[in-house]
């Protein structure tokens, strides 16, 4: 039964966002087992150096936020979120596993964009489907929660790697084969249970039209701000690193993405319900705060291996605020039928400055060491949180 306004049920709102939620948990096991190996592994492949690390790294996600962008375009042209949702999911999950058959950094670098391309064309949509399904007053309590779920894999995903390693001796090529299971259980949650929800018209849907309109002033500052601390936001390829790097055995490594993983865990709901509270501006100034913090820990000291540790939990925490509070939001500037639009062009941007950001700290890395990397991530993201607090100003001040 629907009510007024082609409105679902309420119910089946809450169905929606925990089907999405659970579509995340067991995608991200699939996801983590293999990530979470993944640094090391490439590194012990022929032809392979941090800095090639950091440029698959930096090629690969780049390509995934550029591709949102289309994906959310077509997705308000066609109103066909689910469809989208589900074909790039199916993507990454067919060719994760294919890790277990890369013998060259090449090899491992055609995976890789695969994998980021499919999750590339599911992104944008699934965040709309999310905020389609809620009142804007519940919106970041509702990404905390998919959040929430989304992380819970990502714990389960690198302690099953790793104890599939330590207990049943498996390789890391067995574990990626074994992160089809979960691949596909997210697949069949997908297809059966989650529906589609589709916002308000705009009438006829033109593309530079919508961009267009998308692109008002205060939507456009805050790109501006995201992207500047994005230009400087390193992903957690170096924290493992850095973890590598402070004396912490490989079997090991997979636990400290688990450390990662479960500080994002613990956060995403209180940020979210923070961000409903407080403003979600306010919040997201704390989740770049706690990056800064990361970083300086990088840059002061690497060769402790507690310390990696608490490297490992600060950045958690940082994804668990930016990742949450900066997806819900995008729809306060935007309104419902160009949503998808809006977070294809947030995703562009942030996948753009994502590139810079990891072949430029992969790069100096290399050459110059982790202090000099830390440096540079320090110095932008600073500056990001300045243009943040002057961007609330000017937002008050309206």
């Amino acid at each position: 039964m629907k009510t007024k306004n082609n409105r679902k049920p309420k119910t089946d709102v809450h169905r929606n966002i925990f089907a999405l939620g659970f579509v995340s948990f067991f995608t991200d096991i699939s996801s983590e087992m293999v990530f979470s190996l993944l640094p090391t592994f490439i590194l012990g492949l022929p032809g392979s150096s941090v800095a090639i690390l950091g440029l698959i790294e930096g090629i690969a996600e780049s390509l995934s936020y550029g591709i949102r962008a289309v994906s959310g375009v077509f997705s308000d042209k066609f109103r066909k979120r689910k469809t989208v949702v589900l074909v790039g999911y199916s993507l990454s999950n067919v060719f994760k596993p294919l890790f277990a058959v890369a013998q060259t950094a090449v090899d491992a670098f055609i995976i890789r964009v695969t994998d980021r391309i499919g999750k590339g064309v599911r992104t944008a949509p699934r965040d709309v489907l999310l905020s389609e399904s809620v009142s804007e007053k519940s919106r970041g309590t509702a990404f905390g929660l998919h959040r929430t779920l989304d992380q819970a894999g990502a714990i389960l995903g690198p302690v099953t790697a790793s104890a599939a390693m330590l207990l049943i001796g498996l390789t890391a090529r067995d574990v990626f084969w074994l992160s089809f299971i979960p691949g596909i259980i997210a697949l069949l949650i997908l297809l059966f249970l989650v529906q589609e929800r589709v916002g308000k018209s705009n009438g006829e849907f033109k593309l530079l039209k919508g961009v267009r309109t998308v692109l008002k002033k205060d939507f456009l500052l805050l790109l501006i701000v995201v992207s500047l601390f994005s230009l400087g936001a390193f992903n957690f390829s170096f924290v493992l690193l850095n973890a590598k790097e402070a004396g912490v055995l490989d079997p090991l490594i997979p636990l400290i993405y688990a450390v990662v993983n479960v500080g994002h865990t613990v956060v995403a709901i209180p940020a979210g319900v923070l961000s409903d509270r407080i403003g979600k501006e306010k919040v997201l100034v704390l989740g770049y705060a706690f990056f800064v913090f990361a970083a300086v820990l990088i840059l002061f000291s690497y060769t402790d291996v507690s310390n990696a540790f608490l490297i490992a939990v600060i950045f958690g925490i940082y994804l668990g605020i930016v990742e949450t509070v900066q997806r819900a939001l995008i729809p306060s500037y935007v309104e419902s039928g160009l949503r998808g639009t809006a977070y294809g062009l947030y995703y562009l941007v942030v996948g753009s400055s994502f590139f810079v950001a990891n072949t430029a700290v992969g790069t100096l890395w290399y050459f110059f060491g982790s202090s000099s990397a830390a440096l540079y991530s320090l110095t932008l993201s600073s500056a990001a949180i300045i243009s943040m607090l002057l961007f609330l100003h000017h937002h008050r001040g309206k």
